[in-house]
């Protein structure tokens, strides 16, 4: 068994350089034996996110030839010398770490987590990075209480579906941003309160209407570019502005001058990396995504499944801004 699995090989997405979607390239490749402390997973289901876009375009600057993908979910099938806390047999998920555009794939142990009986590997494929993604917004980078008012950019993707419930499980008002009537009707479904159409509306001059005037005192933008000067209008005095995205390029640079004029306002540009960096901060943020899913508070839409062959198209249309809520890759 240990000679098949060393000599095995498998497929994976590999960029010679980055740019558009036709840089990726699906491969053979083969897998190695797991070194100390790392586990070999066989993948079930991959989880397709925005930042892949970021590392594949060259809006982040990455060293090639590289892998891409950030999030799965499979099972261990080999376990290197020092590992204790996982089995082979178990079933993992993680998040962000890049390489999960692959069947087969060698992760640190210390950054997998176990998935519960209750959730299946899709789910979990589907749910994680995105979920932790919320929590850390929510619950750590500004944490959200009862009685607030709260804006959402990108409310009908799988972030901004999460967000919504989340935030009303919290027991904020949640004010959604999106594109077109269809989403807008949609993402009602998913906790928010009120539905704003990005290329319709005027969004500050909406958010100032549902908030009587007062503004929201915190908003998470991950459009960037485009909705930059809304998003400064929206706040109220001392407001935070959450930056966690830029799918329409990067926000202008922000002057404290800015900030001041605009009502002493807060910026902040976090990610995910920085909030579930150890192992205990990924297990705590990973379990208070499961809890939830399993108090029925999340409901997680799976839109769209599809093969790993299929991956240009799935990037094209998601830079393209026609997904909704999750999709997951089929290795």
């Amino acid at each position: 068994m240990l000679e098949e699995i060393i000599s095995m090989k498998t497929q994976a997405i590999i960029l010679e350089s980055q740019g558009g979607p036709e840089v990726m390239q699906l491969k053979t490749i083969e897998v190695k034996e797991p070194s100390e402390g790392e586990i070999l997973i066989e993948q079930t289901a991959i989880g397709l996110n925005y930042m892949d876009v970021y590392q594949r375009s060259g809006f982040y600057k990455m060293q090639t030839p590289m892998y891409l993908g950030l999030e799965a979910a499979g099972t261990v099938i080999k376990i290197g010398s020092g590992v204790s806390q996982l089995s082979i047999g178990d079933r993992v998920c993680y998040g962000p770490n890049i390489g999960a555009y692959a069947k087969h794939r060698l992760l640190p142990a210390a950054r997998a987590v176990k998935i519960p009986d209750s959730v299946s590997d899709k789910l979990a494929a589907a749910v994680l990075m995105k979920g932790m993604t919320v929590e850390y917004l929510l619950c750590r980078t500004y944490p959200v209480k009862a009685g607030e008012t709260v804006l959402f950019y990108a409310a009908s993707g799988g972030v901004g579906h999460i967000a919504g419930q989340w935030g009303k499980h919290i027991g904020a008002t949640m004010i959604g941003v999106t594109s077109g009537p269809n989403n807008c009707a949609s993402i009602l479904q998913y906790g928010y309160e009120y539905a704003l159409d990005r290329k319709a509306d005027d969004i500050a001059a909406r958010v100032r209407e549902i908030t009587h005037g007062k503004g929201v005192p915190v908003l998470y933008d991950s459009v960037g570019k485009d909705s930059f000067e809304a998003s400064l209008k929206s706040l109220s005095p001392r407001g935070f502005f959450i930056s966690f995205g830029a799918t329409t390029g990067e926000a202008p640079a922000v002057t404290p001058s800015q900030l001041q004029h605009n009502g002493s306002l807060y910026f902040c540009r976090p990610s995910l990396a920085n909030y579930v960096g150890t192992l205990d901060e990924l297990q705590m943020s990973a379990n208070k995504v499961f809890a939830l899913l399993a108090e029925g508070v999340l409901k997680v839409s799976i839109d769209r499944e599809e093969n790993l062959s299929n991956i240009i198209e799935l990037h094209r249309d998601l830079e393209a801004g026609i997904t909704t809520g999750s999709t997951i890759i089929i290795p």
